[in-house]
């Protein structure tokens, strides 16, 4: 089996989100994607976001007609900030050994990963999918796996190299780091969030439902 896991805040879920998290799973031919909301994030300003309860809300309405995705309330009953670490090491926990796992994550995020909580111990636990699109970073694909190299050479190990037919960075002893482009969408969170402020509609990048759970709370 084969199971990816999709961290994020979702502060809000957007079609971007889902539309990624389908051609993912398409791509890499997994049985199931967790969709797993942070509570605390570490990294991020608690006041531009919408309460926890709500994100991890309106991310079960958008994904509640998804056949192979589940929403994980994980990181909200965990107590104190959600670090990455934890939630690996409690899905490790709920298959068997033999699950092939993968931590999905966007490359923007991935270049600021050895400011992680034991960082180098999540190279030993799974598989990472790294999440660029066509022109992100001002350059082509071959740029952006330029811009990977160099982070994973300098921060994580100078042991790994990329190999052109699997299109991964692969390492003797670490889990290897999976390069997947997926389609350019301009959407955003921060976007959306902007688009409330402003009294704009937000009709074209949320799910119905979760537009009408954001008026319905009075949510940003």
């Amino acid at each position: 089996m084969q199971i990816g896991l999709f961290g994020g805040t979702y502060n809000p879920v957007h079609l971007g989100h889902i539309k990624v998290a389908r051609e993912i799973k398409e791509g890499f031919n997994l049985d199931r994607i967790y969709i797993i909301p942070s509570a605390l994030p570490p990294h991020k300003e608690p006041g531009n976001m919408a309460n926890a309860v709500d994100r991890l809300e309106m991310t079960r309405l958008a994904f509640s007609g998804e056949a192979g995705f589940s929403v994980s309330d994980v990181e909200l009953k965990r107590s104190g900030p959600s670090y990455t670490i934890d939630t690996i090491r409690y899905f490790k926990s709920l298959f068997p050994e033999q699950t092939r796992l993968y931590w999905i994550l966007g490359l923007d995020a991935f270049l600021e990963i050895d400011t992680w909580m034991s960082f180098e111990t999540l190279f030993k636990l799974v598989p990472f999918i790294v999440l660029s699109r066509p022109g992100e970073g001002g350059g082509s694909i071959s740029l952006v796996r330029k811009r990977l190299e160099k982070f994973i050479c300098r921060h994580i190990s100078d042991g790994y190299t990329f190999n052109e037919l699997n299109h991964h960075f692969g390492h003797q002893t670490y889990c290897p780091i999976h390069c997947f482009d997926v389609t350019p969408i301009d959407i955003s969170s921060t976007h959306i969030r902007d688009a409330l402020k402003k009294k704009i509609s937000i009709q074209c990048m949320v799910p119905e439902i979760v537009e009408n759970y954001i008026k319905q709370k009075r949510l940003y």
